[in-house]
């Protein structure tokens, strides 16, 4: 298996941020992790007086361990057509990123 990371960077709709980060928190992250390939999530928010006006606020990373980040492509999309994956209108879909990436070096941390 090879091993991939989703990222999507995202935001609510105007007026709606507490509904979108409840459903994206509570349900979303495991909706897409009863994805087969995808393993982990976790969200993040932009650290205050950080990034471009007008840009997204939310990070989600997605990691996926599958044959091909295709593979995992098309399983998130079969899921997402099947009408099980609730997606809540609180998130802003115009302004959606997302991209998938693979690992192009081994993972270096520090030592000690």
């Amino acid at each position: 298996m090879a091993r991939f990371l989703f990222v999507v960077m995202t935001k609510p709709a105007e007026g709606r941020e507490r509904e979108y980060n409840d459903w994206y928190s509570n349900q979303h992250l495991d909706d897409v992790i009863s994805v087969e390939g995808f393993v982990a999530a976790q969200r993040f928010k932009l650290c205050e007086g950080d990034g471009l006006p007008g840009g997204s606020p939310y990070l989600a990373l997605y990691e996926i361990e599958a044959e091909s980040a295709a593979a995992a492509q098309k399983a998130l999309g079969e899921k997402s057509a099947s009408g099980t994956m609730f997606i809540s209108e609180a998130l802003d879909l115009k302004t959606v990123s997302a991209a998938y990436y693979e690992p192009i070096t081994a993972r270096k941390a520090r030592r000690g």
